[in-house]
């Protein structure tokens, strides 16, 4: 169980928050991450089995867990604004290959847009932040 709990978180990591996974890099503490995620969720299993749950029940309600703080994604979300607002630059970086490479670098510089809103679940959908986070592709594009 910790293994797969252990990929699964990785792989979560790699897709929705690359700028995440290359500080765990540069910073040499993704095994260190993973361990102590995975390990803060084994009472839980433990508990979760002796109540007779399902395997899968249980590895859905501690990946839930171990991946509460890393939502939502600002690298999805950015990807996204990218994506529908200006699709011409979205598919020229898809098509080179520098999309991602990209989306990091402008999570960088709508941080201090992110920190004004408090981006979270219950506000990403907030329009104000979207028109912000549009103006700051549209100047880090231009």
């Amino acid at each position: 169980m910790q293994s797969m709990l252990t990929e699964k978180l990785w792989a979560y990591i790699v897709h929705n928050n690359p700028d995440f996974m290359l500080r765990l890099q540069e910073e040499h503490s993704v095994t260190r991450y993973l361990q102590e995620k995975v390990s803060a969720v084994m009472p839980m299993v433990a508990q979760l089995l002796r109540e007779g749950k399902p395997q899968h029940v249980i590895e859905e309600i501690c990946f839930n867990e171990m991946t509460e703080e890393l939502k939502p994604s600002r690298y999805q979300y950015i990807r996204s604004v990218i994506e529908e607002e200006f699709t011409a630059d979205y598919e020229q970086m898809k098509e080179n290959g520098t999309l991602s490479y990209e989306v990091v670098n402008l999570i960088k510089a709508c941080n201090s847009i992110f920190s004004h809103f408090d981006f979270n679940s219950e506000n990403e959908a907030n329009r104000y932040l979207r028109y912000a986070i549009i103006g700051q592709v549209h100047d880090y594009l231009a």
